[in-house]
């Protein structure tokens, strides 16, 4: 039986395109600015998100903590969401390498509330820490997915450099906020100054992220990724897979998502209470199983003996990721599953 991975888009396999790509690029020394692969990926996507330049690393949390590095100075303070990827799940980076203190403030429906946000913003003054950047991220909440529009980045990038704060997004699945509005990501991105996002989310590509900003912002970033071992030689074998991924798979993203609402319709008709149905969604499916009285945990085990993985979250909820080399018929092989399972 075909085994069947939801747990995150990131189990994907690179396609016949990349793996051709890989074995042909054309590469150099990107410690030493001669890689023309690398370079040719990193321009294409500062051009794509309108912004000066690029930086290529292996993953999004090395894209993260190289960018908090790069904004801040020890002691100052970053505002997250208390639900966000830089503040949960990054081994403690932003005090342990850039030694600042991270600020969470709650975020309903993926959204900070004006007025958290400019509570949370530091008085100056010689007893309190410096609210240096603030840190959104979009989509929002790596269980739920949330796509934020350009309104609302716009507003909270106000409120931020209105208080001297530089805005740094966490984009790691801009793609997909990009695809649920159908707005050029320029647009999307245009009121943060620097933001990372993956190549390997979505996408389908083996590895990798992509910083953007301004050219000071990229060059200080570049200089802070040799300091914690980034530096890559012949790196292009990996920007060409990220090439084709750009040029190739953004445009079936929206096929996740309709099979991320094919997912949850289905499992809304084994029981309406295991997922919520009006929450803004993208490719991902959180499933409340404790609302309906239920252990997450015999139920992953149950779907593992059958040859399908799921994020188990905690003892009521999992998550489910559509993605490439996933189709509706394998979502059907899964609902029949659950109806088996549940029933």
């Amino acid at each position: 039986m075909k085994l069947l991975d939801f747990r995150s888009d990131t189990v994907t396999q690179p396609t016949e395109e990349m793996r051709a790509a890989m074995a042909s690029a054309v590469v150099g020394d990107d410690i030493l600015g001669e890689d023309p692969t690398v370079q040719r990926l990193e321009s294409m996507c500062a051009t794509m998100f309108g912004k000066e330049a690029g930086l290529f690393v292996i993953s999004g949390t090395m894209a993260n903590q190289v960018s908090v590095m790069a904004l801040t100075q020890l002691g100052d303070e970053i505002i997250v969401g208390e639900d966000t990827h830089i503040y949960n799940l990054e081994v403690g980076g932003l005090a342990a390498l850039s030694g600042v203190q991270a600020r969470p403030i709650r975020a309903e429906q993926g959204r900070f509330s004006p007025a958290d946000l400019k509570k949370a913003i530091r008085p100056k003054g010689v007893q309190s820490a410096i609210s240096r950047v603030l840190c959104l991220e979009n989509t929002y909440n790596l269980n739920r997915g949330i796509p934020l529009n350009a309104d609302y980045m716009k507003e909270m990038a106000d409120i931020a450099h209105n208080h001297d704060m530089t805005v740094y997004l966490d984009g790691a699945r801009i793609f997909n906020a990009g695809v649920a509005f159908n707005m050029p990501l320029a647009k999307l991105c245009a009121p943060v100054d620097c933001l990372q996002f993956c190549l390997s989310k979505g996408l389908a590509a083996p590895v990798g992220a992509i910083m953007v900003g301004t050219k000071a912002f990229i060059d200080r970033s570049r200089w802070i990724k040799q300091r914690v071992g980034g530096g890559m030689r012949q790196a292009g074998h990996m920007a060409a897979a990220g090439i084709v991924a750009l040029e190739k798979m953004q445009s079936r993203l929206q096929e996740d998502h309709d099979n991320a609402t094919y997912l949850a319709k289905g499992l809304a008709s084994i029981d309406e209470g295991l997922v919520d149905l009006k929450a803004p969604r993208t490719n991902i499916v959180y499933i409340d199983f404790g609302a309906t009285g239920r252990q997450s945990g015999p139920i992953v085990s149950e779907l593992l003996k059958n040859n399908v993985k799921i994020k188990h979250i905690d003892d009521g909820a999992c998550r489910m990721i559509t993605h490439w080399g996933i189709d509706k018929a394998d979502i059907d092989t899964v609902l029949a599953l659950y109806k088996k399972i549940l029933g």
